[in-house]
């Protein structure tokens, strides 16, 4: 359940920030790094990375943000399939 929690949590912050980058870019003002948005991906904000990333337009062209995000998904998946079945696979 906490990891649940953690990863929900990490995607709406990873949706925002996504968000406000994009907002930033179009305003031309100081973006977000792209190092605290892929830090944001991997630490359980894959899904909102990913989501945002689509819904918003964002990051699409960079190759590396696709792969990480899905990647990062992936091993969240697998986090809270191994957390469901008591912590083992």
């Amino acid at each position: 359940m906490i990891c649940l929690a953690w990863l929900g949590a990490m995607s709406i912050a990873a949706f925002a920030a996504y968000g406000i980058d994009k907002r930033k870019a179009v305003r031309g003002s100081r973006r977000i790094s792209e190092r605290t948005l892929l830090t944001m991906s991997l630490a359980g904000g894959a899904f909102g990375g990913l989501a945002a990333m689509t819904a918003l337009r964002h990051k699409t062209r960079h190759k590396y943000f696709w792969a990480v995000n899905c990647m990062a998904a992936m091993v969240h998946i697998y986090i809270l399939i191994a957390a469901a079945n008591g912590g083992s696979l």
